[in-house]
C-alpha cells in the first residue's frame, strides 16, 4: 500500500511546476526534540505551575522575562545540541535538484537551514536571531546562548534594555509581510506537501486550503488525524518512511 501511495506522489511531484512544504514539530521529533500537542509534548508539562502556553505568552515575558528565561534555557537555548533529520535532509535533497519552490516551516529550532536548505521561511520567528525590546538591537544567537545558560535574563549592551528571541509569542502576530509570501507561494502551487503538522494552528493551517482551493494537490504526512486531511490526494502516517523513500528517490533520480 506504501509503495502504491508513493509512487501517486512522485506523480504528482514531478508534473507539479511549483512546489512548496509547510513543515511543524513533527519533522523535528526524530532530531530529539519534543513536539507541542501529542501526549507527552511540551505542552503537556507545567513548569511553576504556569502552562507553557503561558509561559511563551507575550504579556508573562513583559511582566517577567525571568519566568520565560528560566523555562527555555533548558527547552529553547539546547537547540544546538541536536541534529537535522531524515527529513530535513530529504527535504534539503528536494530543494537542490530544483523541486522546491519554498519551505515554510512553524519550527523555531533553525534545522532546516542546518540540514542545507536555502529557501527557508520562519513563520513564527527563529531562535537564531535576539532582539533589544527598548532600542531593537539585534544579537545572534551565539551572543545570547551563554548569558542564558547561566541563568540570568539577557541584557542589551546599548541600552540595558531585555533582550527577547526573534520568535512570535502568543499575543503577537505573525509578520505580515511574510505570511503575505507565504499565501501567494501556496496559491500558486500546483502542489503543496504538509509535514508533521496538526494544520490546526491559524493562520498557517490555512496555508494549504489556498493551494486545494485553487485546484492544486495536497498530500498530508502526519502521524495524528488533521482537519484537511479529507482534502490530500495522498496522505501518509509514517513520516520517517516517507522521508527515507523521497531521499533514495532524489538521490536514484
Amino acid at each position: 500500500m506504501f509503495d502504491k501511495k508513493f509512487n501517486e506522489f512522485i506523480s504528482l511531484l514531478e508534473r507539479s511546476r511549483s512546489t512548496v512544504v509547510l513543515t511543524g514539530a513533527g519533522v523535528s521529533t526524530f532530531s530529539g526534540i519534543p513536539d507541542f500537542r501529542s501526549s507527552d509534548g511540551i505542552y503537556s508539562k507545567q513548569y511553576k505551575h504556569l502552562s507553557v502556553e503561558e509561559i511563551i505568552s507575550l504579556p508573562l515575558f513583559e511582566r517577567d522575562p525571568e519566568i520565560f528565561y528560566s523555562w527555555a534555557k533548558d527547552e529553547w537555548y539546547n537547540l544546538a545540541d541536536f541534529e537535522p533529520s531524515i527529513v530535513h535532509i530529504a527535504l534539503a535533497k528536494l530543494e537542490e535538484t530544483g523541486k522546491l519552490d519554498g519551505l515554510y516551516t512553524q519550527n523555531i529550532d533553525m534545522l532546516h537551514t542546518r540540514a542545507g536548505s536555502r529557501k527557508v521561511y520562519e513563520l513564527h520567528g527563529s531562535a537564531a536571531h535576539h532582539h533589544c525590546t527598548s532600542c531593537r538591537a539585534s544579537y545572534p544567537f551565539d551572543e545570547i546562548y551563554a548569558t542564558v545558560k547561566s541563568g540570568s535574563v539577557p541584557k542589551c549592551t546599548k541600552c540595558g534594555g531585555v533582550i527577547k528571541p526573534d520568535i512570535i509569542f502568543y499575543g503577537e502576530n505573525l509578520d505580515n509581510s511574510l505570511l503575505t509570501r507565504a499565501y501567494n507561494a501556496f496559491s500558486k502551487a500546483d502542489l503543496a506537501i504538509a509535514l508533521g503538522t496538526s494544520l490546526i494552528v491559524q493562520p498557517v493551517a490555512s496555508l494549504v486550503y489556498t493551494t486545494i482551493s485553487r485546484g492544486g494537490e495536497l498530500v498530508i504526512v502526519n502521524r495524528q488525524s488533521t482537519p484537511y486531511d479529507r482534502n490530500a490526494t495522498v496522505r501518509f502516517d509514517d513520516l520517517k518512511e516517507f522521508s527515507e523513500a523521497l531521499l533514495a528517490y532524489l538521490k536514484a533520480r
